[in-house]
């Protein structure tokens, strides 16, 4: 038997002997805390604060017409996405259609970084953006991977040359989401990594997946950036997407909250890294949520597209909105594929569920 494939199984007798483990255990639950159940998902009102529509379609409106959601569509500066100016009007235009349930954040292009006119162009365009109701700017991991100065090396959110824009953003009222880095598993080989979906998106992405670009900046560095950003800039209004590429360490995700009283995290696409620690440490998963409540936003990363059926798509989206709010408002159990275990639900307290579920959301972005 070759190294790999015993490797593979012992990790496979590993995850097993987890599930197992895990399937014994169950939240300790008050019946003061009265969690919510299953069915209660519709009735509840909710807000994914991390979704992309990028299409006119109106599916996404439709589906949280449907299942009492409030939304805010993020643009992104990504080559797999349409143009931002295209995401932009996509984001506008659903808002104009049902401005109490459906909102949106800009985002502003690199291209240009460096040159006289790039911050007052990045400026004038985030004001425009503002005055048509975005309620956030985000800026991407191209910050850090991708984008160049004149010299071809990479910009770092830690730049000077950004104080400009975060001196408009601060102007504005608005806030600043940002994704610096990748899930810690970027910078592990395919057969290391912790969960499927990080697996696969890795293997889809292979300019993303850092171990394979060892002389980019480390995982390390990256936050270590992030880190110097907020100290440069202060009491910014700063939400962390992805939980801040902290997602592998509640431990260190809670230092980071910890050191930067005004971050918040949204969790978007990141759900099965923090199921991963529960199948080792449920209580410590589930203190954590109760410990942050205020500090914690629900999203998704859900993304319709030009060209995706919008029945298949609506589907889909129901089944990973119903997956997530099963893992944390209920104490049922559940298959999740991509950690190929039985995980049951953290049953997290009604007013914790409501605070990141919804109440976080309209309080950040839109000062409710």
């Amino acid at each position: 038997m070759g190294m790999k494939t015993k490797d593979r199984r012992l990790h496979r007798l590993a995850a097993l002997l987890l599930a197992g483990m895990w399937a014994t255990w169950a939240p300790p639950v008050s019946a003061a805390e009265n969690p919510y159940a299953v069915e209660d998902f519709r009735h509840v009102p909710k807000f994914d604060a991390h979704i992309h529509a990028n299409t006119a379609d109106a599916a996404f409106l439709e589906l949280a017409r449907a299942e009492n959601f409030e939304l805010l569509t993020i643009n992104v500066d990504y080559p797999d996405f349409p143009p931002i100016d295209d995401q932009a009007r996509f984001g506008r235009d659903l808002a104009r259609q049902e401005p109490a349930r459906f909102h949106h954040a800009t985002t502003f292009s690199m291209q240009g970084w460096g040159t006289a006119g790039w911050a007052a162009g990045v400026e004038k365009r985030l004001r425009d953006a503002v005055a048509q109701g975005a309620v956030a700017v985000k800026i991407w991991k191209n910050v850090g991977m991708e984008a160049r100065d004149g010299q071809g090396h990479l910009v770092m959110i830690d730049d000077p040359g950004f104080d400009p824009v975060v001196a408009a953003i601060r102007s504005l009222g608005v806030v600043l989401i940002g994704h610096q880095g990748e899930p810690h598993n970027c910078w592990q080989p395919l057969d290391k990594m912790t969960t499927a979906n990080d697996r696969a998106y890795f293997e889809a992405h292979p300019q993303y997946h850092m171990y394979l670009h060892p002389d980019q900046p480390s995982y390390e560095d990256q936050m270590a950036a992030r880190d110097g950003f907020l100290d440069r800039n202060p009491k910014l209004d700063f939400v962390g997407a992805h939980l801040a590429s902290l997602e592998w360490s509640i431990d260190h995700l809670a230092a980071f909250l910890d050191r930067y009283p005004d971050a918040h995290v949204d969790m978007a696409a990141r759900m099965t890294q923090i199921q991963y620690q529960s199948l080792r440490e449920p209580e410590k998963v589930r203190a954590f949520f109760i410990k942050y409540q205020d500090r914690i936003l629900y999203g998704s990363d859900l993304t319709l597209n030009p060209g995706t059926d919008p029945a298949a798509f609506k589907k889909e989206a129901l089944d990973f909105w119903k997956s997530d709010w099963i893992y944390m408002a209920t104490a049922e159990s559940q298959r999740i594929q991509d950690l190929d275990a039985n995980v049951p639900g953290l049953a997290l307290p009604r007013p914790v569920i409501s605070k990141i579920w919804n109440d976080n959301a309209r309080r950040v972005f839109l000062r409710r």
